[in-house]
């Protein structure tokens, strides 16, 4: 079994202006809960711009990462279906 820490990718754009108290809304709104040792990956509309949200097993935090060009390749829902 994989032990090691799992991600999760959104597949609907998020607000970058969120912030962590947003980002953790939605992921229990889809999850039911934050589970240690789970990253929650996000992006927004335009796929220039990413946040993560992880649980490390003692409380939530949340990076961000933004491209000066070029975009993340991010798959919608028409993809995972």
């Amino acid at each position: 079994m994989f032990a090691g820490p799992l991600l999760w990718l959104a597949t609907e754009p998020m607000d970058m202006r969120a912030g962590t108290e947003t980002a953790l809304a939605r992921v229990v709104a889809v999850f039911g809960a934050a589970k240690p040792h789970c990253a929650y990956l996000f992006a927004n509309r335009r796929a220039n711009r990413m946040k993560v949200l992880v649980h490390d097993g003692v409380g939530i935090w949340l990076a961000a990462r933004s491209l000066n060009q070029g975009r993340f390749f991010w798959p919608g829902r028409a993809a995972l279906l």
